[in-house]
């Protein structure tokens, strides 16, 4: 980003909080941006001492997780937390409300994934501390999303006027739906490849025509869509968004990526997964130069180093 030397004052909402990228605007997000940069050249910073964050999963996710804590510790800061819900009194039947105002006697700063659409939201009502969302249900995963833009920056230079191919389960796909939302900023074109079951929702659908977005809706992966795209993004079919068994057969494998598909495609085309993946993308894939998930997942500690510091308000002198 632009070698501008700043010192950042943020404001948003009142505890800074990070429930969905809709809070975020243009501005905040390239600051965001700035700030990751800024961590990936110096990771490493005793700026979280004395601070504790509580890291609360009561739905697993180890990638995000880990990615959060190591965060959280190459910062200096100190963690509490749970990562399986089992283990917790919400076992015993105690509510969300009460456990998220106990853990808030104890930290300054609450990160978590929850299985209920709308759950990080209700937790900012009832408390005063700034709750990062890590994923809640089919619904947001703001921290994903700007791991992604940052990616998208690093690899193109730019965020503006990308053709971006979004593949495979965009009904549930909260990073896909995250992802549309953040780019309305930058005057996208998305192609959506996807089965008839798996489809992009209408509301999504109904976000881009309300904002001047180009999309176009594929059945077939075909090699005129690779060809043209400057960013593919896979994602896994979750077996675990399906209550039918047999939905979830049939559709699992229908989109997959290999090293021939590419030879073609753009120079700067790069492969995005939010990982876990399964079939979806070829090994051998992996050795091509346009791979870039495990970069990816890597730039997720530096997008959520600037998102802790964010939601604390800890300015930083980003150049």
């Amino acid at each position: 980003m632009q070698q501008v030397s700043t010192t950042f004052h943020f404001h948003n909402m009142e505890t800074g909080s990070l429930v969905s990228i809709d809070n975020l605007s243009k501005e905040e997000i390239l600051k965001i941006l700035r700030t990751a940069a800024y961590f990936e050249e110096h990771p490493n910073q005793k700026i979280l001492d004395g601070k504790i964050v509580a890291t609360l999963f009561f739905e697993p996710s180890t990638r995000t997780r880990l990615s959060f804590e190591t965060a959280v510790q190459r910062l200096g800061g100190r963690i509490i937390g749970f990562s399986d819900p089992a283990a917790t009194s919400t076992s015993k039947g105690e509510t969300l409300k009460d456990t998220i105002k106990m853990v808030s006697n104890y930290a300054d700063l609450i990160v978590m994934r929850h299985y209920l659409e709308g759950a990080a939201q209700y937790a900012t009502e009832v408390t005063d501390i700034p709750i990062i969302n890590a994923g809640d249900g089919a619904n947001q995963h703001p921290s994903q999303t700007l791991l992604d833009l940052y990616s998208l920056y690093k690899t193109q230079g730019t965020l503006e006027n990308l053709t971006i191919t979004m593949v495979g389960d965009l009904k549930y796909g909260r990073t896909v739906h995250s992802l549309l939302m953040a780019m309305r900023h930058f005057n996208p074109t998305f192609r959506f490849v996807a089965c008839k079951e798996l489809q992009m929702p209408e509301f999504y659908k109904q976000f881009c025509l309300d904002n001047g977005i180009q999309f176009t809706e594929h059945e077939d992966f075909n090699q005129a869509v690779i060809d043209t795209s400057d960013i593919i993004y896979m994602t896994r079919v979750q077996r675990e968004r399906f209550t039918d068994i047999m939905e979830y057969e049939k559709v699992k494998d229908l989109y997959s990526l290999n090293n021939a598909m590419l030879e073609t495609s753009r120079q700067n085309l790069r492969i995005l997964h939010p990982l876990p993946r399964v079939n979806e993308i070829n090994r051998d894939v992996d050795d091509n130069p346009k791979a870039y998930y495990f970069q990816q997942a890597k730039n997720g500690l530096y997008a959520r180093q600037a998102i802790i510091c964010r939601a604390l308000g800890i300015d930083l002198p980003v150049k």
